[in-house]
């Protein structure tokens, strides 16, 4: 089968993803260094997403730990404000 028979055959996505400089960076010399585009890169990471791989999934559950994490202490100083706001509207020593 041609390239070309084979390449119609095969659909792509597109992905769109947002980096903040300093991890870009740092991300595309690691890669670079090591002779790799980041188009290669994520397509073998969503590979083997996509196929459960282990490291890869122990990787995804410290993210959903963090992420957790993250909405807790987001919670937390969300609370610390309102009941200081509370305190304050509430306290005798105010005018």
């Amino acid at each position: 089968m041609s390239d070309k028979t084979y390449s119609d055959f095969v659909q792509k996505k597109s992905v769109h993803i947002n980096l903040n400089k300093e991890t870009h960076s740092a991300f595309r010399t690691v890669l670079f260094k090591r002779g790799l585009s980041m188009q290669e890169t994520f397509e073998e990471l969503a590979l083997r997403v996509g196929l459960e791989d282990s490291d890869l999934m122990n990787m995804l559950d410290e993210l959903i730990e963090k992420k957790r994490n993250k909405t807790k202490d987001r919670l937390s100083e969300t609370d610390a404000e309102k009941l200081f706001n509370i305190l304050e509207e509430e306290s005798p020593f105010s005018s």
